[in-house]
């Protein structure tokens, strides 16, 4: 393949994550209103989805390690389109919860093959630098998916927001059945072996480098994930914003990701990646801090929020390529387990997450604000102690 189509391809698995929780996020009060749902219904609506997206990686991976990316992503984009007809047509929130789910664990097919795809093709040192162009791909998607689902949303319902993701997969599906060539150089034929499956997770999980640019991963989608959980509920509900004003915060959050991305690519031309995250990691704190001190001092408005999460938005846009392409790096015969092992760990802190939020909702921006500093600070901890010490094989 050609590597422009490598790029549109991976930015279309990759972008399927946040299309499918950022389109239908300015649409989730008023489709809990319109079930007649709960606080956590609705969270789990988006919990449910991330954790089955996190398990299914754990099944994705080794068998595409086994049959190769190709039939695992025509596999899985296939079922995601079918889960997300069934989300629009759902009559109660219950069955939009279970479609929700397979939609989730379908997306992790496309997710995970395309963190492997980058291991395939290059090196830990060139693949940050291709996972960074994918995931600028990522934040454009990013970056009109909640304006889309909130114009959509206003104009039509929540049913047409989710519709919309139909018709993304059934494109990527369309892609990769007609262009996709194959990336894994040799099929692993033990890979589904229960002795040899336990043993590449212990190794992987065991190895210094996942640990550590695993932990700066989760750290960093842990800040943004309690954003997306809690966003909708605290700009609309809280501080007044219509649904489309939102959806325009969620677009410049998402362009602020992709300048960061691109700042990514800068910073790597004349710093290795153990010295880019470091200095990717002042921006997280310094943005998580600053959001949390104006909440302290009683400034309740979308300007005490938005530019200090801007900022935590630029260092999320260096961490993501470096991390999750060096997390995988020193695996290049198991990258499909090394990349289901780390994007479990990030769904399941996604969880853990959602779950926390659906019950300490009070009404107030601090559940927001006070969850993204803390996950600043463990960001910071992880790129300044974890990844220097630890982290040097993903670095090359």
């Amino acid at each position: 393949m050609a590597p422009g189509l490598t790029i549109v391809m991976l930015s279309l698995m990759l972008g399927l994550q946040p299309a499918t929780t950022d389109l239908y996020l300015p649409a989730l009060p008023a489709l809990t209103e319109g079930f007649g749902g709960s606080m956590p219904q609705a969270q789990l609506t988006l919990t449910a989805l991330m954790l089955a997206f996190g398990l299914s990686q754990l099944i994705w991976g080794p068998l595409s390690d086994r049959f190769g990316r190709r039939p695992v992503l025509l596999v899985g984009l296939s079922a995601y389109v079918l889960a997300s007809i069934g989300s629009t047509l759902s009559p109660t929130i219950e069955l939009l919860i279970v479609w929700r789910t397979l939609q989730g664990a379908a997306m992790g097919a496309a997710v995970m093959c395309a963190r492997a795809i980058v291991r395939d093709l290059y090196t830990p040192a060139q693949g940050a630098r291709m996972m960074s162009k994918a995931l600028s791909g990522l934040g454009l998607i990013a970056c009109l998916s909640p304006p889309l689902g909130g114009l959509l949303s206003d104009l039509f319902s929540w049913r047409i927001a989710l519709l919309a993701l139909a018709i993304l997969g059934a494109v990527s599906l369309g892609l990769v059945a007609l262009r996709f060539t194959e990336t894994l150089p040799q099929k692993n034929l033990q890979a589904l072996q229960g002795a040899t499956l336990a043993r590449t997770w212990l190794a992987i999980l065991r190895h210094p480098t996942f640990v550590a640019f695993s932990a700066l991963s989760t750290a960093s989608y842990g800040g943004l994930f309690t954003f997306l959980a809690s966003g909708s509920f605290v700009f609309i509900q809280v501080l007044g914003l219509s649904k489309t004003h939102y959806g325009l915060l969620m677009f410049s959050m998402a362009f602020t990701y992709m300048l960061g991305t691109f700042l990514c690519r800068r910073l790597l031309a004349r710093f290795d990646v153990r010295q880019t995250v470091a200095i990717a990691a002042v921006l997280s704190l310094s943005g998580g801090t600053l959001m949390g001190v104006l909440a302290l001092s009683g400034w309740r408005s979308s300007w005490a929020i938005m530019p200090p999460f801007y900022l935590f938005m630029l260092g999320h846009g260096i961490h993501q390529p470096c991390s999750q392409s060096a997390a995988i790096g020193p695996f290049p015969q198991s990258a499909g387990a090394a990349s289901a092992l780390n994007g479990f760990l990030m769904m399941t802190v996604a969880f853990l997450i959602g779950s926390w939020l659906g019950t300490h909702m009070d009404g107030s921006v601090y559940p927001l604000v006070y969850g993204i500093w803390f996950w600043s600070a463990v960001v910071a901890l992880a790129a300044w102690t974890l990844v220097p010490r630890q982290g040097r094989r993903g670095a090359h």
